[in-house]
């Protein structure tokens, strides 16, 4: 099934597997975003969710090309939309595991750590918060994020005050990712549909899953719940 022609969807086994399409960066623009969003809402009865990327990234962050050609106020459009992207994986009732197959940078590395399980490949690509470089400063539930999913203090200031860029093997050493695969793309991706599959295999109530989730991370539940899909949809309409 092709999303607005940015994504794939498609069914691994137990696994709905989503890929980010062509060698470019993967920019979070609205529109990817969006796109994004409606792959996650399509994975009814599957046991478990990978989002994996095609080519040199996992996703360059920010569309900031984008944002430069729009009125400033259509910015948060991108950041709101990202922060219910987020809520999304947060309430979705199933385990959800990132390949990251590239560089994950900025809100690409943000997206990364929003899933309960990261596997990064162990030749190529590195996770980069690269706000402290670009002089941007981050957004509340970004903080939250970063603060529950990267919870040593000296490894949250190298990659949010020192923008270490840090490869898989650091990022396995310092407990930020679950594992390092060897070989290609879809080695990568292989090795995180095996890890969700059998995530997927333990046959879990994915509403426990869900709740459980916004209990571990609360903070960042707090943050995002308002924009999520399932908040939006419940919303009365005037």
């Amino acid at each position: 099934m092709d999303t607005a022609n940015m994504c794939t969807v498609e069914r691994r086994g137990r696994v709905h597997l989503i890929t980010l399409t062509g060698a470019g960066e993967h920019r979070l623009s609205p529109a990817l975003i969006s796109a994004i969003r409606a792959a996650v809402a399509a994975c009814p009865g599957a046991g478990a969710l990978v989002l994996a990327a095609e080519g040199k990234y996992f996703s360059n962050g920010f569309d900031q090309a984008w944002a430069r050609t729009v009125p400033p106020h259509l910015h948060t459009t991108m950041s709101e939309g990202f922060r219910g992207l987020v809520a999304d994986l947060l309430a979705l009732p199933m385990p959800t595991v990132a390949a990251v197959t590239g560089h994950a940078a900025a809100a690409g590395c943000a997206l990364a750590l929003a899933h309960d399980s990261v596997v990064m490949r162990a030749s190529r690509g590195f996770l980069y918060m690269s706000e402290v470089d670009a002089g941007i400063k981050i957004v509340d539930y970004f903080g939250e994020l970063l603060r529950q999913k990267v919870p040593d203090a000296a490894t949250r200031r190298d990659m949010l005050l020192r923008g270490d860029k840090m490869t898989a093997a650091e990022a396995v050493r310092r407990g930020v990712v679950d594992a390092a695969a060897d070989g290609g793309v879809e080695d990568v991706v292989a090795a995180a549909v095996a890890a969700a599959e059998g995530l997927a295999a333990r046959g879990w109530d994915g509403e426990v899953v869900a709740e459980i989730r916004k209990a571990m991370w609360p903070a960042v539940w707090g943050k995002v719940k308002d924009y999520g899909a399932d908040a939006v949809a419940a919303r009365p309409r005037l």
